[in-house]
């Protein structure tokens, strides 16, 4: 199972890039077992490109990456087609491995506009598409889009994350019809992790699979997923989804989805701040915060499911990954 986490952003009190602390993060993720890693995406913080971030961020994390042989650079991709470019030959330069390219700056744009604007990425480095949800800055993607995107050739693997079924669906019976077996699925869908993991698809006469999650929930407690991940093709189908609500429940707290997810990047920075990883919760907006009561419900979570958390294995190497 392929468990690739959303890299967050390491930001000191004066909201400045804190070095120490991203590298920091990198290496427990390596550290904690996951495949791969996903940088200046959502999790990362979009605003990283405004605040000149984005080069210094992407090689912090690929200078420690190079350490652990068997991980997947991702880089996060977004703008209109020069921008996406750009940054698709930033992320080439530097190392990775391929691109997560988000479609939100194009809104509006008809089937084929996508289809060039993707076509132009993928003609620098490998693509893996993206299907975000509307609430939070996606658009709804048609079957005929998936379909023609997998006539791609640079297209190796697409992230599901409309929190959707039907519009799940459309994905998977796109890769089913297209017959390719090239491109890997990763779940992002947070409010159906367990779900997509475990679920064979059945569509046009093919089995499809998800192989794993690229997500901002794995980034953290990723020590515990990387051993659910270990866990779950051996666990029967009334164990994996009670273990799928509980998390599911998690995820509805540290990602504020109570709030339309105003608190998201904030929860998932509390999280870390606890276990010693960073040293705030600090975004560089400043108005980015924790949404009234969330505290309160990532007490509750904590206290409610302590077999979900990584902390123990935090505390014991949280000293070699701040040396």
């Amino acid at each position: 199972m392929k468990v690739i986490p959303a890299h967050p952003l390491a930001l000191t009190a004066e909201r400045k890039l804190d070095e120490h602390r991203q590298r920091a993060l990198t290496r427990y993720y390596i550290a904690a077992g996951a495949t791969g890693i996903a940088v200046g995406v959502h999790t990362t913080q979009f605003e990283i490109r405004e605040a000149g971030l984005l080069r210094p961020v992407l090689e912090l994390a690929c200078e420690e990456a190079r350490r652990a042989q068997h991980l997947t650079k991702v880089a996060g991709v977004v703008g209109p087609t020069m921008q996406a470019v750009r940054e698709a030959e930033l992320a080439r330069e530097l190392g990775y491995d391929a691109v997560l390219l988000s479609l939100a700056a194009l809104p509006n744009a008809t089937v084929r506009k996508l289809i060039e604007h993707s076509e132009a990425v993928a003609d620098v480095i490998p693509v893996f598409g993206f299907y975000l949800q509307p609430a939070v800055g996606g658009r709804v993607l048609p079957y005929e889009f998936w379909r023609r995107f997998l006539e791609i050739k640079n297209v190796v693997a697409i992230k599901i994350a409309p929190f959707n079924r039907y519009q799940t669906i459309d994905v998977v019976r796109a890769l089913a019809e297209s017959g390719r077996h090239d491109v890997t699925l990763y779940t992002g869908n947070d409010d159906n992790i367990i779900v997509d993991l475990i679920t064979p698809f059945r569509v046009s006469g093919a089995t499809v699979r998800f192989s794993g999650g690229l997500l901002g929930h794995w980034a953290v407690w990723t020590h515990r997923v990387v051993e659910i991940a270990k866990e779950l093709p051996q666990m029967n189908a009334t164990a994996a989804l009670s273990l799928g609500t509980r998390i599911t429940d998690a995820n509805a707290v540290i990602f504020d989805a109570a709030n339309a997810f105003h608190g998201c990047i904030p929860g998932i920075h509390e999280v870390l701040r606890r276990q010693g990883l960073l040293a705030g919760r600090w975004c560089l907006n400043p108005h980015e915060e924790l949404s009234a009561g969330q505290m309160e419900e990532i007490d509750r979570i904590y206290a409610a499911y302590p077999e979900l958390n990584d902390d123990g294995f935090v505390r014991e190497h949280l000293h070699e990954w701040l040396r």
